[in-house]
């Protein structure tokens, strides 16, 4: 019997004990395959799914390499049927095969016949499939490839795309050589990318996946679509974009609510391209405007619904998603799988801060104690309502007001998830807040004053989700959130990972409720730093304020 950090068990979790000397390499070798579910102090627990294991495959991952690291750090036999159903999971991925046949156009192609009868029968691919062409291949019509696919996924018997892309209208692009480099990481990116021709990045927040995405631009030299999460996201883009490429402002267009501008390099928002009129997509036409190369999109686990729908007719476009997380909160990874594509390549987080391209990150839990009144305005409200009330508490505000003077130095950003709170922290710390009805110029305004270091707090709402670069910012406090949402985690703690000029650590901290489902929400959360390897302590609010707690009206 070895002494290996993991228990793997029958009904396909994996348990990690996290003080076991082992349990950090053993938690990079799984973490490919399996996913995290939940993250206590000793032990974590992680599961294996069809996804999780297809991911890993498409990644270049074989079922002998994700035995391997399940069998050389168990610490009792890995039970036998958990490894012959991993490896056939695995070996699911690829046993349909969708190609372009030089006599008959896109073919659904079956390595296992019996796999290619069996799917053809299934209503769910009703209209889908054209004539059978032999024992082997089905004709598919070309405007089903991408709802084929995800058809095909929901079965159980994902597609291996190898039908191939059109190359899309030429543009010439190249990065620029003025003293700057890709990262190896980032290099690597690209290359997974480009061998698949279409699918994820996930790399952390302050990485450079903007970089990744001008790369795959200068690779593919053809004009290219990019979709981002909103405006200011937008213009990041555009003035990356033209510090790193040969592009020049007038080869980049905006198409947003304020602009609809169509250049060989347009980026459009996800807001104007799920705006509706008298029902109907109005600005659907942007996919149609030109002969595009390439699609990147930005932030792919806040893709809205429709884009789906619109994706899934591109399918012989490139199409390059960004993100920090795969974690969709709406469960529609499987869609990105499919219709973005798999996943190419994926860097730990804390790989990436080894290598100093990100800040290393101190996490922190503030526990704060409600007042008698609060507790019962906690007890008596209806449950829907139990989380406004906890996450919003006034008894927050000396807490965070008591974190900011801790960093007198330090450029905060206060994020949150309720307007009310916002105005009153922002009337509290006497500090200016963003948030969806700020102006786009309003909003770049305050974020060029915090970047030039003439406003040290700023208070964020939601919008301090999305892509924005405030590399000065060292210390982020979470004050309310979306429920247990990791993927918004995921975006808050990388506010403050970019790498500081110093090589000082960030800090993040989350202002939590005792006794409250305020705590609860805080733990689902926390499960994505625990992914990442963070580890992340509870404090008292006592420790952050002394014994005496300041008294809020």
């Amino acid at each position: 019997m070895s002494g290996g950090p993991l228990i793997v068990q029958s009904d396909k979790t994996l348990l990690l004990e996290v003080d076991h000397p082992d349990a950090q390499a053993c938690r990079m070798a799984i973490a490919p395959f399996a996913e995290l579910e939940r993250s206590p102090e000793h032990v974590h627990t992680y599961r294996l799914t069809p996804l999780g294991l297809w991911n890993a495959r498409a990644a270049g991952h074989d079922a002998e390499s994700v035995v391997d690291s399940l069998i050389k750090y168990s610490r009792y036999p890995v039970p036998h049927a958990l490894l012959v159903d991993v490896a056939e999971t695995m070996d699911r991925y690829g046993r349909l095969q969708l190609v372009n046949d030089p006599g008959h156009g896109l073919v659904l192609r079956g390595l296992d016949k019996i796999v290619l009868v069996e799917v053809a029968k299934s209503k769910k691919l009703a209209g889908m499939l054209g004539a059978k062409i032999d024992d082997e291949t089905i004709a598919v019509h070309p405007s089903e490839r991408g709802r084929l696919k995800q058809a095909l996924l929901k079965l159980g018997w994902p597609a291996e795309d190898l039908a191939g892309y059109v190359d899309g209208e030429a543009h010439e692009i190249s990065l620029a050589e003025d003293g700057w480099t890709l990262r190896s990481y980032q290099q690597e990116a690209v290359d997974g990318f480009w061998a698949g021709g279409s699918g994820v990045v996930v790399l952390p927040c302050g990485a450079g996946k903007t970089l990744v995405g001008a790369a795959a631009m200068a690779t593919a030299k053809a004009t290219t679509l990019i979709l981002v999460t909103n405006t200011v996201a937008g213009r990041q883009w555009k003035r990356e974009l033209i510090a790193r490429t040969s592009l020049t402002e007038e080869e980049i267009g905006e198409y947003s609510g304020e602009r609809k501008e169509i250049r060989p390099v347009t980026i459009a928002t996800y807001q104007v391209l799920t705006s509706r009129r008298g029902g109907a997509f109005t600005h659907l036409d942007l996919f149609g405007a030109r002969d595009w190369g390439l699609v990147v999109y930005d932030e792919v686990h806040l893709l809205p619904a429709p884009i789906f729908r619109f994706t899934a007719d591109l399918q012989a476009r490139r199409r390059l998603g960004l993100t920090a997380t795969l974690v969709r909160e709406d469960g529609r990874e499987g869609d990105v799988f499919s219709l973005i594509g798999p996943k190419r390549y994926d860097a730990p987080w804390k790989d990436i801060e080894a290598q100093g391209w990100i800040a290393p990150a101190e996490c922190v839990e503030v526990r704060v104690t409600l007042t008698d009144a609060e507790r019962m305005t906690y007890a008596v409200a209806e449950s829907e309502e139990r989380y406004r009330v906890a996450a919003t508490a006034r008894t927050k505000l000396p807490v965070v007001k008591a974190l900011v003077d801790k960093h007198p130095d330090e450029p905060v950003l206060v994020i949150g998830g309720f307007l009310d709170q916002l105005h009153q922290l922002g009337e509290y710390l006497d500090a200016p807040i963003v948030q969806g009805s700020t102006t786009n110029k309003e909003r770049e305004r305050l974020f060029d004053a915090f970047r030039a270091g003439e406003l040290r707090t700023l208070v964020l709402s939601k919008v301090g989700n999305f892509s924005i670069d405030l590399p000065e910012a060292a210390v982020a406090i979470q004050v309310s959130g979306t429920f247990g949402s990791r993927q918004e985690e995921a975006q808050r703690l990388g506010r403050v990972l970019r790498p500081k000029a110093d090589g000082r650590q960030a800090h993040f901290y989350t202002v939590v409720s005792r006794d409250t489902i305020d705590t609860e929400y805080a733990a689902h959360r926390q499960r994505f730093l625990a992914e990442q390897g963070y580890a992340y302590t509870i404090v008292d609010a006592d420790d952050i304020l002394g014994p005496a707690l300041p008294q809020i009206d």
